[in-house]
């Protein structure tokens, strides 16, 4: 164990399991970068530093790609029974540490800690998942048209994995990433967001602990993601890039990964319309509003951002929302009765402040909050905004922080046409009485995942991803982990 660590206890007092490393995961050794540079961690809701990390440079990527590739063969050999019974001991592991966990998450991240505890159980869950796929990545055989010989197709481990993941869920974003490309055989360097490292660390730590070989998991931190990234992606022993974040940082990898032909998975931007008829059920809606809206405290690629609502129940709806909303408690994550932590930095407060101060130029109404309050924290009220017009920003870019933006339709293929006036197209949200109206709706709508009268989508047994500018390929269920094999085709004749 490294020396540089830091060490988290929970809201009763209680220190976690192990001090928390705070250096680069390289092979089967913690060690500081090189330069001695390191990375401060803030926590959002006070502005204090928590710690700092190591700052990797270009050449530890590069290390990491080494202790990848001298683990890669062994581990693509490892049966996959073993490899399922690795998984699933990372998940028991992980659940054991759900409270301490969540604590860190909270600390790092700014986010409430009952949605902490949430984020915790999901990102555990694609452990499980995986153990349950591993032993299910099956070929197949047929018999050619012509009859002259077999068809047959085997799925093999692509090869090392860089797995690039974001600071809004920095424990569920490794897991869903780390748990199918282990299931599938492959090794993996992580790189988390510079905002949130400390959480993919302490599950890397848990994973060597549950068994991970040394090499099959690295984790590199690092100030200049651009070079280090461009660096292992230009080594041709990386055949597999997995991405979530911003649409624009999505392109720029995109042509990275070109030079090497590198297989690519992109889970991008979002901007999820919420449509709600008039006969839906109010009281459901607005339950379900909160959830899509709120979790995470609107931080979230799947949060609804434009609520389009059917003049008839318009008025009541955005009454019940502002009560609602108005209702929640913002505070420091890790306060047990917080309902709405901080923002993860300043840029985002300005980027919320930007996008509303537009709205009401244009003629939106301010029917809740909109105010930065003073003092230490990154925070931003629950706040709600209506006859939000169209042509504002807020409309075609993800606020990313708890507003709802609020706009009349009047009948469905209006709402569908709004839903669909976006470059993004990863989730959203669906309220009516009639199911054969929800499916017909849900079909014309332009997007890789629906919510059918539920305010919550993501499953780690369901394809998550987009289309348009919000991805490529899909994450969770059985699609998650061929995503990171080849199929192998042979002719054979017997």
């Amino acid at each position: 164990m490294t020396s540089n660590s830091f060490t988290c206890a929970t809201t009763d007092g209680q220190s976690g399991p192990f001090p928390i490393p705070t250096d680069l995961l390289i092979g089967d050794a913690w060690r500081p970068a090189a330069s001695g540079e390191r990375i401060d961690i803030l926590n959002p809701a006070t502005e204090a530093v928590l710690t700092s990390v190591a700052d990797a440079s270009p050449a530890e990527g590069i290390a990491a790609v080494d202790a990848a590739a001298a683990a890669a063969a062994a581990w693509a050999a490892t049966p996959p029974r073993k490899r399922a019974e690795i998984l699933l001991a990372c998940f028991h592991a992980m659940m054991a540490e759900q409270e301490w966990l969540a604590q860190l998450i909270s600390l790092e991240n700014g986010k409430a800690l009952s949605d902490a505890r949430g984020e915790v159980a999901y990102a555990a869950e694609f452990f499980r998942w995986y153990a349950e796929e591993a032993v299910r990545i099956n070929g197949e055989i047929s018999i050619a048209p012509s009859g002259a010989n077999r068809i047959m197709v085997q799925y093999q481990p692509i090869g090392i994995a860089l797995l690039i993941t974001p600071w809004n869920f920095p424990a569920a974003m490794a897991t869903r990433k780390i748990a199918p490309a282990l299931a599938a055989g492959c090794t993996c360097i992580v790189k988390p967001a510079e905002e949130t490292p400390l959480t993919a660390l302490a599950v890397a730590e848990i994973m060597r602990r549950a068994g991970v070989p040394a090499g099959v998991v690295n984790v590199i931190n690092t100030s200049a993601p651009g070079p280090v990234c461009s660096a292992i992606l230009h080594d041709p022993r990386v055949r597999k890039l997995s991405f979530t974040g911003s649409t624009e940082v999505g392109r720029i990898l995109l042509r990275e990964a070109a030079d090497q032909v590198i297989s690519s998975s992109m889970e991008l931007g979002g901007n999820a319309p919420f449509l709600v008829l008039d006969d839906a059920d109010l009281d459901e809606a607005i339950e379900g509003a909160m959830i899509a809206k709120m979790r995470n405290a609107g931080e979230a690629c799947t949060a609804a951002n434009r609520f389009y609502v059917q003049r008839g129940i318009h008025d009541a709806f955005v009454a019940k929302l502002v009560e609602r909303m108005g209702a929640l408690r913002l505070g420091p994550g890790v306060d047990g009765a917080t309902q709405c932590g901080a923002m993860i930095n300043r840029q985002s407060i300005d980027k919320i402040e930007e996008l509303v101060s537009d709205a009401l130029g244009r003629g939106a109404e301010v029917r809740l909050g909109c105010k930065t309050p003073d003092g230490a924290g990154f925070f931003y009220p629950p706040s709600v905004i209506a006859n939000v017009q169209p042509g504002s920003k807020i409309l075609e870019t993800e606020v990313f922080g708890p507003v709802a933006a609020v706009i009349p339709f009047d009948d469905a293929d209006e709402a569908v046409a709004l839903a669909n006036a976006t470059e993004y197209g990863l989730a959203a949200y669906v309220y009516t009485g009639d199911l054969k109206k929800g499916l017909q709706i849900s079909e014309r709508i332009e997007c890789g995942m629906i919510a059918l009268n539920r305010g919550l989508v993501s499953d780690a047994a369901a394809p998550f991803g987009g289309v348009k500018q919000s991805g490529l390929g899909r994450e969770g269920a059985h699609h998650g982990m061929l995503d990171y094999c080849e199929a192998k085709y042979i002719a054979v004749s017997w």
